[in-house]
């Protein structure tokens, strides 16, 4: 998104602009995306979930995402949806596709299968994705994201002295079906994200996550993924089933999804012995029947990257800008360390204010 965001405003400025995409198409991980478009309601309240993120970069997104979501609606298409569902978020939802297809159009055209080997001497906006793709490969863990993200917009810029912000290790993700479950890229559908609902096990009934996970559940998917194999079990009794999250699917719908791609799913066991998880004792865990479903944690983007101003300038260590480099979306590092925020609002915020520095 990102990419797509700055090549279109760059147009728009007469500044042209050649967009190249390392993928077979263009999209990349917003294709795969739910579309909404997200920011915390206030800068504090960004800073309360992200306490270790840059303040100034927080503070962007807050005043700028409702400016950028009018001009994506005017260059693009129309949200189709133009609330969260959630109390805590001000949002806007696009469908991806068609997203994707009219921001495209806007840029005057993709140059696809064409990675970046080099930087040119020219101004250039990094927006490669992050690293996840290079991430889940190293730790075993799954891939809800672009498989070309694999960090090469932040190693050029290293490579040029650029600062990193934020923890490599950490990421956003979701708590997905495990293999041999076949996700196809229905990476929204397939999530399973009701561990607030679950007891939460490895293989021998073991609790992973001690108390209640965070409302977005990502540090729920970053504990599974310390967990051997970065598997675990969501174990729940019948009183779940027909709780619904985040206005979306219900618990039992999403069983059902997790059951349709081929997961590992014991369903409607008369005691919890019967689900062979060891010992479970659990105040969740009340009414027979129980369910359980192996889940594995799936990283969706990396939350470490490059340390960039708020005109989206690569950063040296020292705090100056190196000359011509730019990088948004999450190439951008340091956003939201600890805690969870909209990789789709920080690649349209900070892909706007790298083509309007550059103009």
């Amino acid at each position: 998104m990102a990419g797509l965001v700055a090549a279109a405003r760059l147009r728009q400025l007469g500044r042209p602009a050649r967009l190249l995409e390392k993928g077979d198409r263009p999209g990349g991980s917003m294709l795969l995306s739910s579309g909404v478009v997200w920011r915390h309601r206030s800068p504090e309240a960004f800073r309360e979930e992200c306490p270790g993120g840059d303040p100034a970069l927080q503070r962007l997104i807050v005043e700028r995402l409702d400016d950028g979501l009018d001009w994506l609606e005017r260059t693009a298409v129309p949200a189709v949806e133009r609330d969260t569902r959630n109390p805590r978020t001000i949002g806007r939802r696009f469908e991806p596709r068609p997203l994707t297809e009219a921001l495209v159009r806007a840029t005057g055209g993709v140059a696809l299968s064409e990675p970046l080997s080099d930087l040119p001497d020219e101004p250039v906006v990094l927006a490669t994705g992050g690293f996840a793709a290079g991430l889940a490969r190293e730790c075993g863990l799954a891939l809800r994201a672009a498989p070309w993200s694999e960090g090469d917009g932040i190693r050029l810029a290293r490579e040029r002295g650029a600062a990193f912000a934020g923890d490599p290790e950490e990421f956003y993700g979701r708590a997905m079906p495990a293999p041999p479950a076949k996700l196809d890229g229905a990476f929204v559908r397939a999530a399973q994200v009701y561990g607030r609902y679950a007891h939460v096990v490895d293989d021998a009934g073991r609790a992973v996550f001690e108390g209640e996970p965070s409302w977005s559940e990502t540090d729920l998917a970053q504990a599974i993924a310390r967990q051997p194999g970065g598997t675990a079990w969501y174990v729940v009794d019948s009183t779940a089933i027909p709780e619904r999250v985040g206005g979306r699917y219900t618990v039992g719908e999403m069983i059902s999804h997790a059951v349709g791609c081929g997961g590992e799913v014991r369903l409607r066991a008369p005691t919890l012995d019967a689900l062979r998880l060891g010992a479970l004792e659990s105040p969740k865990l009340a009414r027979a029947p129980f369910f359980a479903v192996k889940v594995i944690a799936a990283v969706t983007h990396t939350l470490g990257g490059l340390r960039v101003d708020e005109q989206a300038r690569v950063l040296r260590p020292d705090g100056s800008a190196i000359d011509g480099l730019y990088a948004a979306g999450v190439d951008a590092g340091g956003v939201a360390t600890g805690g969870y925020a909209s990789g789709l609002a920080a690649a349209l915020v900070l892909g706007l204010a790298a083509a309007e520095a550059i103009a």
